[in-house]
Order: C-alpha cells, then structure tokens, then sequence
C-alpha cells in the first residue's frame, strides 16, 4: 500500500519561508504526475502545485505562482514545496498526492502550515 509522508510545516511570520517534503513509498514513482494541495479551516481541499514525472512541466494555483516552486528526486522518491513570501491566506494543512487528473493514492496525514505574526 503506497503510503505518503508529508514534513516540513510549522507556524512562521508574513513574508517567512517554508520547504515541505513528501516521500512516497511507491514502486515506480517516477511515472507518477504529483500535486500538492492544501486544505484550509472551512474551504474545501484545492491544487496548489502539479509536477509532471520527469519534473520538466509545472503548474502552479494563480494564488501561489511566482511564490511557491515544486519540485521531485525520483531517485528518493520525493517531492517538495518551497514556498515563499508566505501570506496568511496560506495557511492550511498541506498535503501532497498524485496529480488528481489522473487518480490518487490514499492521502496521508498532511502538514500544518500556519502563517501569522
């Protein structure tokens, strides 16, 4: 069973930074599109960024473009979210999965990102 494992969040001051990471447990992961995605108190879960298998296409939410940078290591399995110039409004439990166009592994416990001063 694949299994996702996302780090890295924690509470940090307007304009702060933050890198999350997500290891999958996943044969093949290297022909897998991934996303990561957000959830914040009261909205419904949204696609902040998409990365195609080879890294070589992103895609970014317009809320976050020019501030957040995905990226993966197949080779570790991993994919990670630098993330920027933070806002309030971004703060949410963070999680990362499969891009969801097409399909999605069991989601796993996401990461708290809280942005305030």
């Amino acid at each position: 069973q694949v299994q996702l494992v996302e780090s890295g969040g924690g509470l940090v001051q307007p304009g702060g930074s933050l890198k999350l990471s997500c290891s999958a447990s996943v044969s093949r992961f290297s022909t897998y599109a991934m996303g990561w995605y957000r959830r914040a108190p009261g909205k419904q879960r949204e696609v902040v960024a998409t990365i195609m298998p080879s890294g070589n296409i992103t895609n970014y939410a317009d809320s976050v473009k020019g501030r957040f940078t995905i990226s993966r290591d197949n080779a570790k399995n991993t994919v990670t979210l630098l993330m920027s110039s933070l806002k309030p409004e971004d703060t949410a439990v963070y999680y990362c999965n499969r891009d969801l166009k097409y399909g999605n592994f069991l989601w796993g416990q996401g990461t708290q990102v809280t942005v305030s001063s």
